[in-house]
């Protein structure tokens, strides 16, 4: 099964004990879920105005240690499609990895907000944009020509899709490269907290202090029910991102239920232990596959282990109860991914089937 294809996968008892989708597959964090009901009491001000979403924008502010531009929305297409449209002109090139989300998995999203923006994918091992192929591009495309389109932004995904993560060396040796081309950078963080809690970094030295110039700080996938912020650290770039977040219909008007989510969700490092944990689970599955004999396509860094098996096999696993992609960027290769919701226990029993099933093989 692909990762792009629709599917409903059978719940017995309320869930799946073998289930590596996706880590949007989990459920909400209950102190997410808590600060959701106790934001739907009383009365308040619509469409922003309200005090948890101020709230919100100053702990962002606190998280990145600089005071920061940022807006609410509930999905990460609309977070990257808008962060993007106020980045680069209609006219404009926006690089990206030739496997990133904004790529690949947003039905053309990106182009949509931009009003036709081109993205120009690079190639790079295990998710990440080699330099060298920045550099390439670069010497073919100029700034000031009226006959190709016009460097604008270069986009990096962190975590990569192929669950890898960027180091902060090479976040700024990409970075350097796109701002003496004139270029903003975005950074597409989905997985946002999986990186920091990788890299042991702050969210600063992740961001700006590395040359990031808008990020998104993804809730989704790790723990929130439906929100992710739009941070930018030069407000002059997010000048009229209010404007295109109403016209492109992501201007909640009940804005308190997204801001509750990511009050809650940066509430006393909440965001850090929920990715902390699913990090782990994924470090204890991929130690538990490897004692097994499996193989893997990349480097397991944050909370998605890509396994090399045989067709065969990955059917055998299914049929015993796990859930799972078949990834489309390579042969053989299955993607499993873990949340902050993953039991050891659920990882135990994952490794020890596949130990089984090569046994009895």
């Amino acid at each position: 099964m692909s990762r792009h294809a629709v599917a409903v996968f059978p719940v017995s008892g309320g869930c799946v004990p073998l289930f590596f989708a996706s880590d949007n597959s989990s459920g909400v964090a209950p102190q997410i879920l808590d600060a959701i009901v106790a934001a739907n009491a009383g009365y308040t001000s619509g469409y922003g105005a309200d005090a948890l979403t101020k709230r919100v924008e100053a702990r962002l502010s606190e998280m990145f240690e600089r005071e920061v531009t940022a807006f609410l929305v509930a999905t990460g297409s609309s977070a990257n499609g808008l962060a993007l449209s106020v980045l680069t002109p209609p006219y404009g090139v926006v690089y990206c990895h030739d496997h990133a989300h904004i790529q690949v998995d947003e039905a053309g999203a990106p182009e949509f907000y931009t009003g036709g923006a081109k993205l120009w994918p690079l190639p790079g091992e295990a998710g990440r944009i080699d330099p060298a192929a920045l550099d390439h591009v670069l010497t073919y495309l100029q700034r000031g020509n009226v006959h190709n389109p016009q460097p604008a932004v270069l986009s990096l995904t962190q975590v990569t899709e192929w669950g890898t993560v960027y180091s902060l060396d090479r976040i700024r040796a990409l970075t350097d490269r796109a701002k003496a081309a004139g270029m903003a950078v975005h950074m597409d963080g989905a997985r946002f907290a999986n990186a920091v809690a990788a890299l042991g970094c702050t969210p600063a030295e992740m961001t700006w202090k590395a040359g990031v110039d808008a990020v998104v700080v993804g809730g989704t996938k790790n723990g929130c029910m439906g929100v992710e912020a739009v941070v930018f650290f030069d407000k002059t770039k997010a000048a009229d991102f209010a404007f295109r977040r109403k016209r492109g219909g992501h201007l909640f008007s009940k804005m308190r239920f997204l801001a509750a989510q990511m009050d809650a969700y940066l509430e006393g490092g909440l965001w850090q232990d929920l990715a902390t944990t699913a990090n782990a689970r994924a470090a204890r599955l991929a130690r538990g596959l490897e004692g097994a004999g499996v193989r893997f396509a990349a480097p397991v860094e944050a909370n998605e282990v890509f396994a090399l098996m045989e067709q065969k096999e990955a059917d055998a696993l299914r049929a015993a109860g796990a859930v799972f992609y078949d990834w489309p960027f390579g042969a053989k290769v299955r993607r499993f991914v873990t949340s902050f919701a993953t039991r050891e226990e659920d990882v135990d029993a994952l490794v020890a089937e596949v130990r089984r099933m090569r046994k009895a093989a």
